[in-house]
């Protein structure tokens, strides 16, 4: 139901846009999360974004590169990646939980919250 895209190879230092769509959900109601899964690494939640997009919250190792908004028009929640690392790498899912909550204070984001998965997308950072 949900589907994450925009991932590729990037060189170090270089930029992606991740985006989340979904079929048969309506993204705008839930609160949408991004986590991210290295290769022999258990999964980490990266970022997450309430409904209405007031309230957001974004892991400290990439505060101040990556950045979650949503597009209530098109019904997508997108991650802007910026100032890549290596250790950025990772297949990276969306995921929708919440519905028609409201957040407030938001805390990083856990697996067992959200209801709704996609097939995730692979972020490869390296020259």
């Amino acid at each position: 139901q949900l589907q994450a895209s925009g991932g590729g190879l990037v060189q170090p230092g270089g930029s992606l846009r991740l985006s989340c769509a979904a079929s048969g959900l309506t993204l705008n109601d839930y609160t949408i999360a991004w986590f991210r899964q290295a290769p022999g690494k258990d999964s980490e939640g990266v970022s997450a974004i309430s409904n209405t997009g007031d309230s957001s919250v974004t892991i400290s190792s990439v505060k101040g590169r990556f950045t979650i908004s949503r597009d209530h028009a098109k019904n997508t929640v997108s991650l802007q990646l910026n100032s890549l690392k290596p250790e950025d790498t990772a297949v990276y899912y969306c995921a929708a939980g919440f519905r028609g909550q409201n957040m407030g204070t938001m805390a990083v984001p856990l697996e067992y919250e959200y209801n709704y998965w996609g097939q995730g997308t692979l972020v490869t950072v390296s020259s």
